[in-house]
């Protein structure tokens, strides 16, 4: 049988990615994006993206939908730190990850 790899831990508290992370830029087919700071409903928390894309296919104009997920490796059982004042609060969502 074999071992399980230990699980990875998360390097920051919940709050002080609340407090420091901003918007990632996100570039697809040459279109720049916004990924949003996000705490999701699992408790985990990193960036996320939903857009549509227009794009060309022989000539053709199609629309494709984007949904991303980018959580912090480890963040659902990371600590969630103390409330940072004046901080705002990450919306949730019940669909995510």
């Amino acid at each position: 049988m074999r071992a399980m790899p230990p699980k990875t831990s998360c390097p920051v508290t919940l709050s002080q990615f609340l407090a420091k992370a901003e918007p990632m830029k996100v570039t697809i087919n040459g279109q720049d994006m916004l990924a949003e700071v996000k705490q999701f409903s699992t408790g985990s928390f990193g960036w996320y993206m939903n857009a549509k894309l227009a794009l060309t296919i022989d000539g053709k104009m199609v629309s494709v939908q984007i949904g991303m997920n980018m959580p912090l490796v480890g963040s659902k059982d990371a600590d969630r730190g103390e409330a940072v004042a004046g901080a705002p609060a990450a919306p949730t969502a019940s669909t995510e990850e």
